[in-house]
């Protein structure tokens, strides 16, 4: 489901007396449903999720984390997913059928996800099979949709987390020649140059066009890149980096791997976003950090470690506007639903597509 699909959703519409609710009351009604619920409900929290949210959280973590949580949690029947669609997608596939996994809001979505759709991804395969011939492997960024991790699953691939992308895309080469790495060009990129693949070596294929893009011999590409990013962290940039150099000489610099190349490169390191949280907590009280990761967290991060001097890598940066779409009115009106048995914005993934997924994500999983 795309964006503008899950904004043309009749589910998504807020009563507007949710908006003219004060946060105390907001709070005290969430408060209450949590308690008197008790063990029936669980409610995930992404790292890159507001306060307002996050307080409430059973569980706060990265993506795939919190779906796994989600499924070891028998005893919840209701999963109100403070995420994006494909997180809650993956929570749905990992639990079983007695429970029913909620997104508070359905625009609630990730460009990136949204960046490879089934159809352009079997039409780009169809046009690659013809150019390589079976010497593909697909490999999927855990932030893409069902549909996309079935795909994968389906034709012998395997997804991926920024934790472990070095080791997946390790396992990808001892099973074929070439990597179609789906849909993040640059944890792909990043990923393979750490592991020693030339940038002669890499292609993009543009989903849009449909065409490969590359300089040199087609016969030396092993990494086929799919022309993805997230909309956040692509914009870190070079710029931001010589700044902190030269206002902060002392600071050191963390970015998360779906920043650009040379962004990465200038940095002092990079890890996924639990790397970076587990840095920072075992950095040296005095230490100065930027980091180049999404706001709110890099805020929670702040306000966490007042013993550190930390600031973000782009003080202009906006938080994720998808990421931020699940609210305090959100969150206060699903649970309210549910109570009242009138559940909306479920999540349901059909038996088909859960059925691949779950072979992409064990294949992963197997290796971890």
């Amino acid at each position: 489901m795309s964006i503008l699909q899950k904004l043309q959703q009749p589910t998504m519409t807020i009563p507007e007396k949710y908006r003219s609710l004060s946060k105390e009351e907001m709070e005290q009604r969430v408060r209450k449903i949590k308690a008197d619920l008790g063990t029936k409900l669980f409610i995930p929290g992404h790292h890159y999720q507001k306060d307002e949210v996050i307080q409430f959280a059973d569980a706060v973590g990265d993506s795939l984390q919190l779906a796994q949580i989600s499924a070891k949690n028998k005893a919840a029947e209701y999963i109100v997913f403070c995420g994006v669609h494909f997180m809650a997608e993956t929570a749905d596939i990992l639990t079983t059928d007695e429970q029913t996994v909620i997104l508070p809001d359905m625009r609630a979505g990730c460009s990136m996800a949204d960046m490879a759709d089934i159809h352009q991804t079997e039409r780009a395969w169809g046009k690659l099979q013809q150019l390589f011939g079976n010497t593909i492997i697909p490999l999927t960024y855990v932030n893409s949709t069902a549909s996309i991790k079935a795909f994968v699953g389906r034709h012998g691939g395997a997804t991926v987390t920024s934790s472990n992308a070095h080791k997946m895309v390790e396992w990808g080469f001892t099973q074929k020649e070439r990597i179609l790495f789906l849909p993040d060009q640059h944890l792909g990129r990043n990923t393979a140059c750490d592991l020693g693949v030339g940038l002669d070596e890499m292609a993009v294929w543009d989903p849009h066009k449909d065409e490969l893009i590359f300089d040199g011999s087609i016969e030396k590409i092993k990494v086929i890149l799919w022309k993805g990013h997230c909309s956040v962290h692509e914009n870190f940039t070079v710029e931001n980096i010589k700044e902190v150099r030269e206002q902060y000489p002392e600071m050191k610099i963390i970015v998360h791997p779906e920043c650009r190349r040379e962004v990465v490169e200038l940095s002092d390191d990079n890890g996924s976003t639990k790397y970076i949280i587990e840095a920072i907590q075992k950095a040296e009280p005095g230490t100065s950090w930027a980091i180049g990761t999404e706001m709110n967290l890099v805020k929670r991060i702040i306000h966490d470690h007042p013993d550190k001097k930390i600031i973000s890598l782009n003080q202009n940066m906006c938080p994720c506007l998808t990421m931020n779409r699940i609210d305090l009115p959100h969150l206060l009106w699903s649970l309210e639903n549910i109570v009242e048995g009138k559940e909306n914005n479920i999540i349901k993934v059909d038996a088909e597509t859960s059925k691949y997924s779950i072979l992409a994500l064990e294949r992963m999983l197997e290796r971890a």
